[in-house]
């Protein structure tokens, strides 16, 4: 059987087309013996090798021998029955990552916005638990400065002379500060802060404006609004408090082909975009 280029596979009612190659990631594993026909529990009928085990487990088996790489639905709890798969097909680096629970299970993620409105500037901090997201954010924001007259000092469009680009505030890896609006300079003149969130293109100069296109961009990237409180009334200060469920960062497992049929499979952490 190992000259087969599509194998297909009935586990537990549930058909899988795959390539031999998939199989044969881990050379020691019963799938791969299977092929060999080296292991009788996995029976050969009608062109289609029968498993009496379960179907929608097998579905992550699968897809763990086409990507190397453990990447689980936000809402699985069946860690220990995985595991158990993985031990009966001999996957055992896959056996061993999922013995690492707390590594797989998606956390909670906080995130916090401090909002104040004072005469005619804006300003904002956001706090978050993951100090990637907000280095995200930061990347994403940016905030560009331009001179006013005071004719047009509420004009909501930046004016016609070159903005300049200002760094953000980040007082720590957990929280970043920047503000907009307009501020008396000298003369008629005054300094506007325009604020612009990726992927939207436009440039806000009024911070309710912004903070409409800040929480657009949150609930967008999968955080959902918990609390709204108002922390200091004299000055105004608003806090808005979100939380999503983050997945962690994918397992991966990479085989090294130089050690021939004695593969060693060691674990490492990569980042995964999208899990199931």
């Amino acid at each position: 059987m190992s000259n087969r280029a599509v194998v297909v596979l009935s586990v537990g009612g549930v058909r899988f087309v795959t390539r031999a190659s998939t199989l044969q990631q881990f050379p020691e594993s019963r799938l791969a013996r299977m092929l060999n026909d080296d292991d009788q529990e996995f029976k050969l009928v009608n062109g289609e090798f029968f498993v009496d085990r379960d179907g929608i487990l097998f579905s992550y088996i699968i897809d763990f021998l086409r990507t190397l790489q453990v990447s689980l639905p936000t809402d699985f709890s069946d860690y220990q029955r995985l595991q158990r798969e993985a031990e009966f097909y001999g996957l055992y680096p896959l056996a061993n990552l999922l013995s690492q629970e707390h590594l797989l299970k998606p956390r909670l993620e906080i995130l916090e916005v401090r909002f104040s409105l004072q005469e005619m500037q804006a300003f904002f901090r956001i706090f978050g638990s993951c100090s990637t997201t907000i280095e995200t954010l930061a990347e994403q924001i940016t905030v560009f400065a331009g001179q006013h007259s005071g004719q047009n000092w509420n004009s909501p469009f930046p004016s016609q002379k070159t903005l300049i680009p200002l760094p953000l505030e980040r007082p720590s890896h957990h929280d970043v500060v920047f503000q907009c609006g307009t501020e008396y300079s000298a003369g008629d003149q005054f300094v506007a802060r325009y604020v612009s969130i990726k992927p939207d293109h436009r440039k806000l100069i009024n911070g309710t404006n912004v903070l409409g296109l800040l929480f657009d961009t949150l609930l967008k990237d999968g955080f959902r609004l918990i609390s709204a409180r108002t922390v200091a009334s004299e000055e105004k200060v608003e806090c808005y408090s979100f939380e999503r469920m983050k997945r962690p960062a994918g397992l991966t497992v990479t085989v090294n082909q130089t050690l021939g049929n004695s593969e060693v499979a060691q674990a490492r952490r990569s980042q995964v975009h999208k899990g199931k």
